[in-house]
Order: C-alpha cells, then sequence, then structure tokens
C-alpha cells in the first residue's frame, strides 16, 4: 500500500477513540445510560414488545360509541336532576344517542352503527369504560393522555419507552408519529417531546403526504466528494463539541440523529414502501376509497414500522381543536361530526387488528386507542343537537397480548355522566400498558430538577383486572 493511501497514526486513534463510530459502539453497549443513573431491568416478563397508540382527537362521545345507555332514550329531552358541571357553561337537555346499536355475535356488547367494522372485532378488545381526565380543556387534556401531566414540557410516554427499553431496530427511529394529514394534534410538536429525557428519545413524526421523510438523499446538485468533505468536518465540530460538553444531551442526539439518516437512506424507502402491499391488503385498509385512504395509509404503514422493529408508534386521527371537520370535538353536531370522523377511522383501525392478528403480530403487540375526554350526556344549549367536552367519564380500549378480550372493565352511571364502578385514571392507563411491556412503573424514572420524575407522577396502580 502507498504512504499516500494509508491512515495516518494519529487520525486513526482519533476515529477509534473519538470518532462517530465509537459513539455508536458505545451507545449499542450502553444504550443511554445518563448521569441520572442506569435504567430499569425489566421488573417483568414482558408480554409485549411493541406499541401502537392510535389517538383520536378532540373528544369521542362515549355515549355514542361504545357505551349504551337506554336510559338516555327514556329520558331524552328532559332536564337533568344532576348540576352538570360542563365546559362552556351552556347546559342543555338530556340527548339519547342518535344512533342504532348491535351486538357483537360473540360477547353480546353493544356498538353503535358509527362502527359496524368494529363491532365485528370488539371480542378481541378489552374495554375501558371508566375512564377519568383531569381536564376538560383540549391541549391540557391530550398532554395528559399522551404524558401524564396536564403542562406540557413533560415526556411523553413513547419517549418514556424509547429510554426505558430502547430500539428494536438500530436502522429506524425507536419512536415514530404518524400525524393526521389534516392537521397536528391541540399541542402540536409537544405532544411527542422527549421534555427532560435526552433529546434523543423524541418523537419522529413522518410526513403522511408525499415523502415519509424529507431530504433524506442528497441532490444531484450536490458533488459526492465534497458531500464526504462536509461531513467530515462537521463529524470533527461535533466530536470536539461533545468532548468539551459531555452531559449535553442535545449534540449527542443530534450525532445520533446523523448516524440514524444515514442508515436510514435504505430502511425508510424499505419501511415505507406501501405499493408493496398486495392489493387486496391496500383494499382491507381503505386505501381504495377517498373517506378512508389517509388514515388507512397511516394504519397501514404502522403495521409495516411495528414489523420492521419501531418500538412505539403513534397515529393521530383528527388535527387541531376549533372545527367539526377534521376532529372529534362535537360541538356544533354529534350526527355531523361523528358520522364523518368514525367514517374515516372504522374500517381502518379495523384492519389494523385483523392484519396484525393474522401475521401473529398481536402475539407481542399492544395497540391503545384512545381519547382525551368524553361528550355530556347534554347537549351543548337548550335546543343543541351537540355536545360538550367531559372529562368524568369516557372510554378508551386496548388489544393484544397479555389482556382479557372481550372484557368490558368499568361502568359509567345510568347516563354515562360519571364514572361509578373502577374508575381507571390516565395514571392507572399508563400503568398499566408499562406492565405489559415488563415494567414497574414507580421504576422507570429520571431524576430532574431535584426530582425523580416518571410517567406516572406519584400515582398510579395497574388495572389487574384486565390482565390475563
Amino acid at each position: 500500500m502507498s504512504i499516500e493511501n494509508q491512515i495516518p497514526r494519529r487520525h486513526f486513534l482519533r476515529d477509534t477513540a473519538a470518532g462517530l463510530g465509537n459513539i455508536a459502539l458505545l451507545s449499542m453497549l450502553a444504550d443511554e445510560a445518563s448521569a441520572s443513573g442506569q435504567k430499569p431491568t425489566l421488573s417483568f416478563k414482558p408480554k409485549v414488545k411493541r406499541v401502537i397508540q392510535i389517538f383520536a382527537c378532540g373528544g369521542v362521545s362515549h355515549i355514542d360509541t361504545f357505551d349504551h345507555k337506554p336510559e338516555l332514550i327514556r329520558a331524552d329531552g328532559k332536564e337533568c336532576n344532576k348540576a352538570f358541571d360542563t365546559f362552556f357553561d351552556n347546559p342543555g337537555r338530556l340527548m339519547k344517542s342518535p344512533f342504532t346499536w348491535e351486538p357483537n355475535k360473540q360477547t353480546g356488547h353493544l356498538i353503535s352503527s358509527l362502527f359496524p367494522h368494529l363491532r365485528d372485532v370488539a371480542h378481541e378488545i378489552t374495554w375501558l369504560h371508566s375512564m377519568k381526565a383531569k381536564s376538560a380543556n383540549h391541549t391540557p387534556a391530550t398532554f395528559q393522555m399522551n404524558s401524564g401531566f396536564t403542562i406540557n414540557g413533560f415526556p411523553c410516554m413513547g419517549a418514556w419507552l424509547s429510554y426505558g427499553l430502547g430500539s428494536l431496530n438500530r436502522d429506524l427511529p425507536t419512536f415514530v408519529v404518524l400525524p393526521d394529514p389534516r392537521g397536528l394534534p391541540a399541542g402540536g410538536a409537544i405532544n411527542w417531546t422527549s421534555g427532560f429525557l435526552p433529546a434523543t428519545h423524541q418523537g419522529t413524526a413522518f410526513q403522511t403526504k408525499g415523502a415519509a421523510v424529507n431530504n433524506l438523499f442528497p441532490p444531484d446538485s450536490v458533488n459526492a466528494r465534497e458531500r464526504k468533505a462536509g461531513l467530515a468536518l462537521l463529524g470533527d465540530l461535533n466530536d470536539g463539541f461533545h468532548s468539551k460538553h459531555p452531559d449535553e444531551s442535545g449534540i449527542t442526539a443530534r450525532i445520533k440523529a446523523y448516524e440514524l439518516a444515514a442508515r436510514m437512506q435504505v430502511s425508510i424507502p424499505q419501511a415505507v414502501d406501501i405499493e408493496s402491499e398486495p392489493a387486496h391488503i391496500k383494499a382491507m385498509y381503505g386505501l381504495d376509497r377517498p373517506e378512508t385512504a389517509g388514515f388507512g395509509r397511516n394504519c397501514l404503514l404502522a403495521r409495516r414500522l411495528a414489523e420492521k422493529g419501531v418500538r412505539f408508534v403513534q397515529l393521530y386521527h383528527g388535527g387541531a381543536f376549533g372545527s367539526p371537520r377534521i376532529n372529534w370535538d362535537a360541538h356544533e353536531g354529534i350526527v355531523e361530526n361523528h358520522v364523518g370522523q368514525a367514517a374515516s377511522m372504522d374500517q381502518p383501525v379495523t384492519a389494523l387488528l385483523k392484519d396484525l392478528k393474522q401475521r401473529g403480530m398481536l402475539d407481542d403487540t399492544l395497540v391503545v386507542w384512545t381519547t382525551e375526554f368524553g361528550r355530556t350526556p347534554i347537549t351543548q344549549g337548550i335546543g343543541a343537537t351537540g355536545r360538550d367536552h367531559h372529562p368524568f367519564a369516557y372510554t378508551c380500549w386496548m388489544a393484544g397480548a397479555g389482556l382479557k378480550p372481550g372484557l368490558r372493565y368499568g361502568e359509567t352511571d345510568e347516563l354515562g355522566y360519571d364514572s361509578v364502578t373502577s374508575p381507571v385514571s390516565v395514571y392507572d392507563f399508563h400503568a398499566t400498558v408499562l406492565r405489559l411491556l415488563g415494567i414497574d412503573h414507580t421504576k422507570l424514572t429520571f431524576y430532574h430538577n431535584g426530582i425523580r420524575r416518571r410517567l406516572t407522577d406519584v400515582h398510579g396502580h395497574v388495572i389487574d383486572g384486565i390482565l390475563a
């Protein structure tokens, strides 16, 4: 080998001792052990190893979807003798659900006509009918469902799982977010923040229109040799800054992001290649129908990402609050709003569950469906047809390994106003998700500003009654 082709000893030692390759190796061996202490080992045998979360933005009405209330039929149009606490302080009259209800054939669970597809698989789902939220305001309630806190700046569940469990595939992000093509949720990207956790655990939001990730490949106009030299210079600058500021998580996250970006040039095109799916699979998700194509694409993409080892995939159905057409916020009219929203979600979500099951993936995947709160049994105003925000009772559900399928856990009162049997807090919900992943929610902590923080704050109990 000629002398000009040999690697100078000084450069070799620098690259092996302090280069990006060594940082990647250390990451693989120690994976984000930090000055705050080692992450906990698994406390239980995990039932699942990945999570897909579907977030229905705007507040889905439990009494018009999954929690049938015959008493509302008898009381329709009457004044309510309860002192209703409403968000907009404009209480109306009791209103029955305007939808018909039919039973799931296996369990008899009545599901409204909004969800004919989901009704067919209701026996595969574990239903939580007694959820309670801390806020009746969209943004704080959305924050709580994602992070356990009603104020922003706290790590979301996906970030905690990334921190606590690490990656299943080094060539893809650990935590991927698929926003609704119609817009971002209330609070925007704060909902997938890493908060005070190392920045590398923040969610990676894929685009739901066009390319999943922009600028994945350099333009043809960029000279390959110049690009290589530029990356080498950037690596030197990052190494120098990192050596002077070893506790600065931002630069570590940036270095890891550059390394991951290089690997993603191969992995992302393969992961998002929906066109390679058989025609019958695409039709099952509703990609051939305009009303289901957008969210159906996200559901199919979620299955592909989970299949390839993404630890946490979060899908949003609905954009920001304030419009009856882009989320579940049914102030103006429950029929107009919920019919349109359900039509775009019912088939794709059901297809996701069926697809995961037929591939054997429900054996190690947890699917959770959430919303930030429910809707009132009374109308929002006299003579109105919409419902107000309601944090005292709503429905969420889970499906996957480690659960009792078909179980209906908890009950609301005869009007659906309050959770009266086995109420479930968001803290309990999060504690149970962590338990299914093998984590004791009290031990997954991070020391920040004098407090050892956790997803469940100082609250939360595992919902043992739903565990198989």
